[in-house]
């Protein structure tokens, strides 16, 4: 996490709201041999405490269950000090994340499918069209193909949020970056520039 407060204001139900919205991110707990990472759509449960997910069954990190982190990321971009349209300015990269920390927990079996409905229904629903479910497939199949899979549940301790939008500018500054940021470079620049606009006070 950036360490300067003014990148920080976001109040936990914001951070909270983000990481649900985005439902994906960087699953991470030391190893023996290191940190190990793994990417991951997960669900957030509705008081934003428990975070689920499920990990291939040879992924190390089910060894290595404890302490774990999950990075959530979202709009990034560059930001070119001439955008600003003032004198002695310097480059710099605006992002949102949020981080979830807490205890990781390998779940037993029977929880897995209620959370593959689950995590599916979540994705499915807002798409122009009619929800695939795992009903579609032969159960011969989808018991095969759960049986290489493992549910985990993060019981999440803390919430940290970084929302750089260039707030430690003037505002005439950062407004003015904001109107130039798409059409340079990063992901969901749209987003990012809504954001720049409107930062967490």
């Amino acid at each position: 996490m950036h360490p300067n407060p003014t990148f920080r204001k976001a109040e936990r139900a914001q951070n909270i709201d983000f990481a649900r919205r985005r439902g994906f991110g960087t699953l991470s707990v030391n190893g023996p041999n290191g940190p190990l990472a793994a990417h991951v759509p997960f669900l957030l449960d509705a008081d934003g405490t428990v975070a689920e997910a499920h990990l291939a069954r040879s992924n190390p990190i089910l060894r290595a269950a404890g302490p774990a982190l999950l990075a959530v990321t979202g709009p990034d971009g560059y930001i070119s000090p001439d955008w600003y349209g003032a004198d002695d300015q310097v480059p710099t990269w605006n992002y949102v994340a949020v981080h979830l920390r807490g205890r990781l927990d390998v779940l037993e079996p029977d929880v897995l499918r209620p959370h593959l409905d689950a995590l599916s229904a979540r994705h499915e629903t807002p798409l122009d069209k009619r929800p695939w479910t795992m009903a579609k497939m032969t159960p011969d199949v989808a018991t095969r193909m759960m049986r290489m899979i493992v549910p985990v549940r993060l019981h999440i301790d803390a919430v940290e949020g970084t929302w750089k939008l260039n707030q430690n500018k003037k505002a005439a500054h950062r407004l003015a970056a904001a109107d130039a940021v798409e059409t340079g470079h990063g992901t969901e620049l749209r987003h990012l520039a809504a954001w720049m606009r409107d930062p967490p006070a």
